[in-house]
Formats: C-alpha cells, sequence, structure tokens
C-alpha cells in the first residue's frame, strides 16, 4: 500500500526515529561525496506554486544523488487546480512518474493530490502545515542535543504552518513545546487541541513574551509575513512589535540555548542580524539538514530497500 507525507501524522514515532536514522547514514556517506542508486530509475515529480529556494534545490539533488531524477513543474506549467483539478493531475501522474511533490498555498490541494494519485505524495508546503521542514529540525536538535523530550523548544511568532507542523512532531515525540505569539496570531485551536489530546505533548500557547520565552533551550522562529500576505505587512510589522528574537530574548533562554529560523529570514524584523549569524544559530545546519532528512524520506516512501525498517 502506498504511503503519503502530507502532515507529520502520517509516520508514526518509530517511523520518524527510523527516518533519523537513515538521515544520518546518508549525511555521513554524503561526507565523502558517494551517490548511492537506492532510487536508480525512479522519477519524482515536483509540483510547485510558490518560489522555493531550499524545497527545490534539496529535493531535486536528493534525487539526483539517490540516482533517480526529479522534474520540476512550475506554476505555468500546469496552473494547479485552474487548467486541472489536482485529481486529474494526480492521475495522470501517477502513470508516469514514482513520487509526487507538492509546494501549494492550499492545503486541500495536497490532500487532494494524495487521495487521487496512486504514488506517494510529499507536502512540500502547503497553508497548513510543513511537514519536511519539521522533521529537519528535529533531526538537526538529535545531532546536538540527546533526548529531545527533554529540550523546552519555544517558537516566537505567527502560529502558521510550522507551528503547526510542529504541534503535531510534538505529539508524536512527546515534546515541551510552547507557542508565543500576540493575540489574533495563535495556531487553528483545532490543531492545538488534537495535539494536546494525540500524545505526551507538553503544549503551551502565549503571548507573554518574557515568561514564554524565560529558560528555553530552543528558540524557533519565521517571517510575520508568509507568501500571500503581502497586503498585511504594515499590520503584522505592528502587531508583532515585542516579538523579535534578539540578544535581549537570547540571554533570557537556556545559556545553551540555539536558535533556529526555517528561512528566508527577514533580517531586522522578527530576527536580528546579530542573532541569526551569532554562535548560537544553527539556521544553516537546519538547511542542510533539509537534504539529508529528505533523502530518508523519499527512499522511505518509494519502498528502497536500503530504507526499510
Amino acid at each position: 500500500m502506498k504511503r503519503d507525507l502530507v502532515t507529520i501524522f502520517d509516520f508514526s514515532a518509530d517511523e520518524i526515529g527510523h527516518l533519523m536514522s537513515v538521515a544520518a547514514r546518508l549525511k555521513s556517506a554524503l561526507g565523502a561525496r558517494h551517490r548511492h542508486d537506492w532510487l536508480a530509475g525512479r522519477t519524482l515529480a515536483m509540483i510547485f506554486e510558490k518560489p522555493s529556494l531550499r524545497t527545490r534545490v534539496t529535493f531535486e539533488t536528493g534525487m539526483f544523488q539517490l540516482g533517480g531524477h526529479a522534474i520540476y513543474l512550475a506554476p505555468s506549467d500546469i496552473r494547479l487546480g485552474t487548467r486541472e483539478p489536482p485529481a486529474d493531475i494526480a492521475r495522470n501522474l501517477s502513470q508516469w512518474v514514482d513520487g509526487i511533490l507538492a509546494r501549494t498555498f492550499a492545503h486541500s490541494s495536497v490532500v487532494e493530490l494524495a487521495d487521487s494519485a496512486t504514488v506517494p505524495v510529499v507536502n512540500g508546503l502547503s497553508d497548513l502545515y510543513h511537514p519536511c521542514q519539521v522533521l529537519a529540525d528535529c533531526f538537526t536538535l538529535s545531532e546536538l542535543r540527546p533526548r529531545l523530550a527533554d529540550l523546552k523548544i519555544v517558537f516566537v511568532g505567527d502560529g502558521n504552518n510550522m507551528v503547526h507542523s510542529w504541534l503535531l512532531a510534538a505529539a508524536r515525540l512527546g515534546l515541551d513545546f510552547t507557542v508565543v505569539c500576540p493575540p489574533g496570531y495563535t495556531p487553528d485551536p483545532d490543531i492545538v487541541e488534537r495535539a494536546r489530546t494525540s500524545g505526551a505533548a507538553s503544549v503551551t500557547v502565549t503571548d507573554d513574551v518574557v515568561a514564554g520565552t524565560r529558560g528555553a533551550d530552543v528558540l524557533y522562529t519565521d517571517v510575520w509575513t508568509s507568501m500571500g500576505q503581502e497586503e498585511e505587512t504594515a499590520k503584522r510589522l505592528a502587531d508583532f512589535s515585542g516579538f523579535q528574537v534578539d540578544g535581549a530574548m537570547l540571554e533570557r533562554a537556556h545559556r545553551d540555548a540555539v536558535v533556529m529560523h526555517c528561512l528566508p529570514a527577514h533580517r531586522g524584523e522578527e530576527i536580528t542580524a546579530e542573532v541569526v549569524d551569532g554562535p548560537q544559530s544553527v539556521i544553516l545546519r537546519q538547511a542542510e539538514n533539509r537534504l539529508h532528512v529528505q533523502k530518508a524520506i523519499l527512499a522511505f516512501l518509494l519502498d528502497a530497500e536500503e530504507a526499510r525498517p
């Protein structure tokens, strides 16, 4: 039976642990620029409605390094949902390729692709979730700390798709996760409730910046204005005043705290340049690990023998 990655809940805790171990193997081998043939002869169709640096380059490079091939489908190539509905696109692509990656605006488009395709579908980002990024973030933290469950992970900013995926990861892995956001920008309450009732996670949502960030082991942030929200920029800049990750916030955190950002970063808005480029930042490491974790995801979903549990 084919498997998809639409949200992190598509994987069990054991499967996430297995993905981390496969990613570690792949990352270690890459030191010698070793190219695998795990997905030799396989093709990944990559549907993009949004601009992309990390998602496109890491998935395309990952398929090449695993011996396969990726086809980039730009917004104007297929006009998802306009020229053809996602269901028809999924059924057609399933006849030609071995997997589908989708980076979309509406989460419903990813769901429809997954429901209609007979090959695995990976959510490369939607307005509701960003599972590949958070899985890579968990891998990054696992390289730095022995037990994720012992960390106080604090996300400061908009309760967006990043937060939603972190909430599901917290539920799956039993994490201590806090969201610090202004009133009116809280995460989807149904997703918060799902995280609180589906696992052993400790989930907190607060607008108290000082209390929420005190003693944090991980400070995480994202842009205040995402793609498609440009008309709200001025209002968001005002509403998020006081929620910037800066030196003062870092001083309230644990002395060994690390700073994370999914990028791109708007220096001087959600985070200061000194923190982005400072010694406690692991932001570039996160970006690097997108490649290794996504290779593990592809190898697992496309049933490469070397990636089986």
